[in-house]
């Protein structure tokens, strides 16, 4: 008697693009991308907050665009410790998106009420930037933690 088990394993080449929460890597660009793009160009206002959102955003496009072209060449070969990998970063990357935008939206906080101090048009230029910001760090926080959950069933499975 045989018994049929199923394992889950990482699509290759463009199937990468097709598969539901590997397809969720390009709201993750996108998203990700606009945070970076948005932290950059506000006036740092605090350092150590500013500098972690950068490190985070930046992190997770870099190592989500390499793990993408890897997975497009086939890099992977179908071995379960790559679903494992996959797995591990979804869920660091959930948790440092989450950190980020936690901290993000409180600096945000910070520099509303800095304004309200002295009413610096300029200031609330940045302000309303970094609201955006904020809003964009959030949509890549869930995006990241629905690929995270289903990154994890499929660990799970395999």
């Amino acid at each position: 008697m045989s018994s049929a088990t199923t394992t889950a394993t990482l699509p290759s080449g463009i199937k990468v693009l097709a598969s539901f929460p590997d397809v969720l890597i390009i709201p993750e660009f996108v998203f990700g991308g606009l945070v970076w793009i948005l932290v950059a160009s506000t006036k740092v206002t605090s350092d150590i907050s500013t500098g972690w959102v950068m490190f985070v955003s930046v992190f997770c496009f870099v190592i989500s665009t390499l793990l993408l072209f890897l997975y497009m060449c086939g890099a992977h070969g179908g071995k379960s410790a790559w679903v494992a990998l996959d797995a591990f970063y979804q869920v660091i990357a959930s948790l440092f998106y989450l950190s980020a935008a936690v901290v993000l939206g409180f600096t945000t906080y910070l520099i509303k009420r800095l304004f309200i101090e002295s009413p610096v048009p300029l200031l609330y230029k940045y302000y309303q930037i970094d609201i955006a910001a904020v809003v964009f760090a959030y949509v890549a926080t869930l995006t990241y933690v629905i690929h995270m959950v289903f990154s994890l069933l499929r660990w799970k499975s395999s």
